[in-house]
């Protein structure tokens, strides 16, 4: 096969390659009702308006001719954006390099991860090429690409876009689902109309999004202040140096087992998935059997503290109390509990836990995996502890507590101006997709013009197309004859 493809003319060589396309009807394979389209507007698929293809892998098998090129992928992609400061290179036969050459105003879109996200590939001199978990879409005359950009952030943000994802274990959109995308497509001067709207529309939300980021920010840098200010390292002269062993008892949570799962005791529990920093979330809790004398060892009593025991290395020994709610409540293993002993306060012992959250203390016990990581009980006996006596651990405590209360303060707002401001977001893709943002023109050119031209280039490319592979087939036997 190689062979022959290097026997062809040159009229052939920049073909796609075979396995870019993904056999299938351009039809949608999700029916639903779509309200009434406005003058003008018509219901079509992506793959009825534009080119499309997947992305090029390595490719190292037996061809004579290969270059090493440049290439993006899904971790390039953001919405809007393509980050190229890291890009790759992968090697191709060089009889691909045109077809996989990326172009202005090629669409990239996510095959798989955050499914859909999409950005336009920027006006750009140097050669770059596209990866097989990125799909390029290529408009045809008459189809602002920048509206295909903003409907598919409107089919994700609705959730519509993943009745098109396919897979059991890792779900990605393939081309054919891709194709048979429909979308309601107005007039071109109003496509351009709306994609100018909604430009204008999400600079300010976005301006809006980059600000409550900057001041969650400076929440969570203002809280690390506090915490490392109210213990300081090292320590006031007058302050008792000890370690967490000295300090309390800490013990492990019982291992979660299928033979537990069922019997006659079931009692809830917590888990790692349940304790966050300085909160608990009883909001799903599991059972498992616990014979009486397994259930007082694991009983939870009031202002025990819980670590996390295995975590992500950011979040390892993520400390909360437990403050006696729900009562009869055990853990397990992926936590650790710690109970103070007479001259520590638990909510002192609280505030020295997550002082070493942040200052990263507990990394420094930490063995596993870069994603996953273990304190365990050992570890964590030998931490260093700092005990100042009772009265200023009281007073230091309430001074704590009044300033990240304050703070704390603003975290309800800010979660309020994000809910807010992806709540209008939706909202303005879904009154631009029905034709409600901006004004129409009854002088536009109706879409369906413009959907029948495409047809008819499209049909005249496919009887060329079919011509010169007759004419490759021909020359390639009058050289087998040679």
């Amino acid at each position: 096969m190689r062979s022959q493809r290097r026997m062809c003319s040159s009229a052939c060589r920049n073909r796609p390659p075979a396995n870019c396309f993904e056999k299938g009807s351009d039809l949608n394979s999700v029916d639903r009702p779509y309200p009434r389209l406005p003058p003008g507007w018509a219901t079509t698929t992506i793959g009825g308006i534009a080119e499309t293809c997947l992305g090029k892998k390595s490719d190292y098998g037996n061809v004579a001719e290969r270059c090493t090129i440049s290439s993006v992928g899904r971790e390039n992609v953001r919405w809007g954006r393509v980050e190229i400061d890291d890009a790759a290179t992968i090697e191709i036969p060089l009889g691909e390099r045109e077809f996989f050459h990326l172009k202005p105003n090629d669409l990239l879109i996510c095959k798989i991860g955050d499914i859909g996200r999409c950005a336009i590939w920027p006006n750009s001199t140097g050669y770059m090429a596209h990866r097989d978990d990125l799909h390029r879409v290529r408009p045809y005359d008459g189809i602002d690409v920048r509206y295909l950009r903003y409907f598919m952030e409107h089919m994700s943000l609705s959730g519509e876009l993943d009745l098109y994802a396919t897979g059991s274990r890792v779900r990605y959109l393939a081309q054919r689902q891709l194709r048979s995308l429909r979308l309601q497509l107005p007039p071109y001067p109003e496509q351009r109309r709306i994609a100018a709207a909604l430009e204008d529309h999400m600079a300010h939300l976005d301006a809006g999004d980059a600000a409550m980021a900057r001041v969650s920010e400076r929440v969570e840098l203002l809280t690390k202040r506090i915490l490392l200010e109210a213990v300081p390292m090292p320590t006031p002269s007058h302050w008792d140096s000890v370690t967490v062993a000295e300090a309390g008892q800490v013990h492990v949570g019982r291992a979660r087992h299928p033979s537990r799962h069922n019997g006659p005791h079931m009692r809830p529990y917590l888990r790692v998935a349940n304790v966050y920093e300085d909160r608990i979330d009883t909001s799903d809790l599991m059972e498992m059997n616990f014979p009486p004398q397994d259930f007082e060892r694991y009983r939870l009593e009031d202002k025990d503290i819980l670590l996390n025991e295995g975590q992500s290395p950011e979040y390892l020994g993520r400390p909360a109390m437990y403050r006696g709610i729900p009562a009869d409540v055990a853990f397990t293993n992926s936590l650790l509990r710690f109970r103070a002993k007479p001259g520590v306060l638990p909510e002192w012992a609280l505030l020295v836990f997550r002082r070493h959250l942040h200052a990263g203390r507990f990394r420094c016990e930490a063995r596993g995996t870069t994603t996953l990581t273990h304190l365990t009980a050992t570890r964590l006996n030998r931490v260093d502890f700092p005990r100042p006596p009772l009265a200023e651990q009281e007073l230091i405590v309430a001074d704590v507590r009044k300033k990240l209360d304050f703070i704390q303060r603003l975290a309800p707002t800010i979660a309020t101006a994000k809910m807010r401001a992806a709540e209008l977001r939706g909202s303005l893709m879904t009154e631009a997709f029905a034709g409600r943002l901006v004004s129409q023109d009854s002088t536009d050119e109706p879409i369906s013009v413009v959907l029948e031209r495409i047809r008819a280039e499209r049909a005249m490319r496919h009887r060329v197309g079919q011509t010169l592979r007759g004419r490759n087939r021909q020359t390639y036997q009058e050289e087998a004859l040679f």
